[in-house]
Formats: structure tokens, C-alpha cells, sequence
């Protein structure tokens, strides 16, 4: 029987992509060959390529709006690093909401100044700093839009007259957003997009001009976009896997459909955590995450009982990561609402063994 996979990520994905991905590494639409061993500059894979591009400029509402979508790898972990090489002149802004932001920061400072403009350092991180400052003549400003780790979420964008980069790895295409607010947005697809494998770029055509040109062709954000993604052998099965979850997407009603149903499991959620007198929430109220709802036990209760009852249940992944503790719901797209349902029953029967 399937879990309830409440997993930070590698995460749930629907399961109609995984009946039709599962068949193309079989055979992909009878072509008398798998879909992990076709050429990538095959025509089966370049209609592949080109339709998974278009999908993320038309879900995204930025198709025919001068932005281009890319197909990388090495993650967002890498995209740290390629972001600052390509962007900054001098200096840029972040502002720290958490461990990858640090991350971000760490890598940028090898490339000129970083300067941290605001931080929810002084309380572990479970706030978005609020009336930041810009500073003028910034090369960009950095934001993570969705903290993992600690269930925070910018639920409006910073006022810049900088280029605004975002990492948007935990929850691109699960809320209506004005995407052409960024410059430039990434996200790892084993969020809400696909497998591990593969990180969606999407970026403003006009900026590839201003990039710097001593960048290595492998971190050169002209170089992938004048190739199509296409510069080295693509992930070809992360890349399909994508293809698939964004099509099922569109299927739902594209974004805002999906933005509907995520604020329906994550009200349930959040709801319980603040009405059942075994757990508190992590997170400030006003900053919580649709996508990554984090709790802890309230004091003195112990959390053996309950972590027999969560795994008797059939639940998965929903330990918290280790700087914050308790738990962590992970409610990415395709958790259905009857696992957000399933949660909170037990939820519900824990208190009352107490």
C-alpha cells in the first residue's frame, strides 16, 4: 500500500507521472527503445525538451514575455554558486531566512561583497524579516521564497529597484505569484516538479546580456540558454519526469487551481497544530509555509507514543530536520488532502492518550 509521503524531498509525485514515467523507462511512446537510452539529440527528446520548456513559461504566465527556461543540473546548490558568477559586479543583497540562504551567502562572497540585508538568524529562523531596507546599487537581491527547514515563506516579494534572483527549489508552481516580479527564479525539481536530477531556471532574456563573460561554459547561464539546455548530455529522465508533472498540472487547472487545494491541506494542518494541546507550532503564524508546515511537542509531553502511531499509520517523512526539531509536514502538490487528513487524525488520537 502507498504511504502518506509527507517526505521534505525527494518528495510525492502524482501518480499518474509515475505510471507514465515508470512506462517510458520501458519503452518510450513505442519507439522500440527506453526513454534512458535514447539519444538526447534525438527528436523524441528534443520534443521533449522544447514542450517541458514551454510548459514552465505558460504555467508560470511569462510565455512571450522575453523569458527563457532552462534545464540544468547539479541543483540548487549549484545555482548558489552559477547566480553570483554571472551576476554580480561588486556587490549583492540577500536577505538570510535560513540554511540555504546561508548557503547562497557563502558562495556569492567569492565572487564580491554580500550584503546581508536582513536575517531571522536571532530566533532560528522561524520568521521572514519584515521593512527591510534596500540599499541602492545593488547588482541583485536574493531571497529564498519557502524555507524547508523551518516552514517559513515570503508571502509578499521585497520592493527592489535591483534585479530580484530567487531560489524557489520548495515551492514554485504552488501559488499564483506575479513571475515576472523576478529576474531570475530556480528551483530543484524534487520539490513539487520531478526527480532529482534536474533545476529549472527561468530568467529574463534581456539579462543574459549583462552576465559576465569569464564565467566557465559550465556555470555561464548564455552558454546553456544559446544551446537550449543542451550544452552536456541533459538528465534525460529528470527532465521527462518534469515534463509530466507540469502537464498534470496543467490538467488541474495550472496554478491557481493547485494554490487552492494546498491552502485546503495546509489550513487542515495548521489548524490542528494550533488547536491540540500536545503540539505548538515552529514557525511565526504570519510567515507559515503552505508547503512545509513545521510543529514540536508542547512541553512535558513525550513523543514516543506518537511517533509509534504516525509509522503504525502508514505515514513517511515526517521527522524534523535536526536544527529545529519535532516535525515537518511536507504538503507539496500532490499530497492529496486525505493524507493531510490521515495527519490529523492521528494527531487528534495522540492528544487523547495523554
Amino acid at each position: 500500500m502507498k504511504k502518506h509521503n509527507f517526505s521534505a524531498g525527494p518528495s510525492i509525485l502524482p501518480a499518474a507521472v509515475m505510471e507514465k514515467a515508470a512506462t517510458a523507462v520501458k519503452e518510450l511512446d513505442g519507439i522500440g527503445l527506453s526513454l534512458i537510452e535514447i539519444s538526447h539529440r534525438s527528436k523524441e527528446f528534443i520534443a521533449i525538451m522544447d514542450k517541458a520548456q514551454a510548459l514552465a513559461l505558460e504555467l508560470t504566465g511569462l510565455a512571450g514575455k522575453g523569458y527563457q527556461a532552462l534545464f540544468l543540473q547539479g541543483g540548487a546548490s549549484t545555482q548558489f554558486l552559477m547566480a553570483a558568477a554571472n551576476l554580480m559586479k561588486t556587490k549583492a543583497g540577500y536577505i538570510n531566512t535560513g540554511a540555504w540562504s546561508d548557503k547562497a551567502i557563502k558562495e556569492a562572497k567569492r565572487y564580491g561583497e554580500v550584503i546581508e540585508i536582513a536575517s531571522s538568524k536571532d530566533k532560528n529562523f522561524n520568521y521572514i524579516p519584515k521593512g527591510n531596507e534596500i540599499p541602492a546599487g545593488l547588482d541583485y537581491l536574493h531571497i529564498t521564497t519557502n524555507n524547508t527547514i523551518f516552514g517559513t515563506q515570503f508571502h509578499a516579494l521585497p520592493k527592489t529597484a535591483a534585479p530580484l534572483i530567487a531560489d524557489m527549489s520548495s515551492d514554485i508552481f504552488s501559488r499564483t505569484f506575479d513571475y515576472s516580479s523576478f529576474d531570475l527564479f530556480y528551483a530543484g525539481a524534487q520539490k513539487n516538479m520531478g526527480p532529482a536530477g534536474t533545476t529549472l531556471v527561468i530568467l529574463k532574456e534581456s539579462l543574459l546580456a549583462q552576465m559576465n563573460e569569464e564565467v566557465p561554459s559550465m556555470l555561464s547561464y548564455a552558454v546553456h540558454a544559446d544551446k537550449g539546455s543542451m550544452f552536456n548530455t541533459p538528465p534525460v529522465f529528470a527532465v521527462y519526469t518534469s515534463m509530466l508533472t507540469l502537464e498534470w498540472l496543467k490538467e488541474q487547472g495550472g496554478i491557481t487551481a493547485i494554490e487552492k487545494h494546498n491552502q485546503a491541506k495546509a489550513k487542515l494542518v495548521y489548524d490542528e497544530i494550533d488547536r491540540n494541546s500536545a503540539f505548538e507550532g515552529f514557525a511565526a503564524k504570519e510567515d507559515r509555509s503552505f508547503m512545509n508546515a513545521t510543529f514540536n511537542l508542547a512541553e512535558g509531553v513525550d513523543g514516543s507514543k506518537f511517533d509509534e502511531m504516525w509509522n503504525a499509520a502508514d505515514i513517511s517523512g515526517l521527522k524534523g530536520h535536526r536544527s529545529v526539531g519535532g516535525y515537518r509536514a511536507s504538503i507539496y502538490n500532490a499530497l492529496s488532502l486525505e493524507s493531510a487528513q490521515q495527519l490529523v487524525d492521528v494527531m487528534q488520537q495522540f492528544e487523547k492518550t495523554l
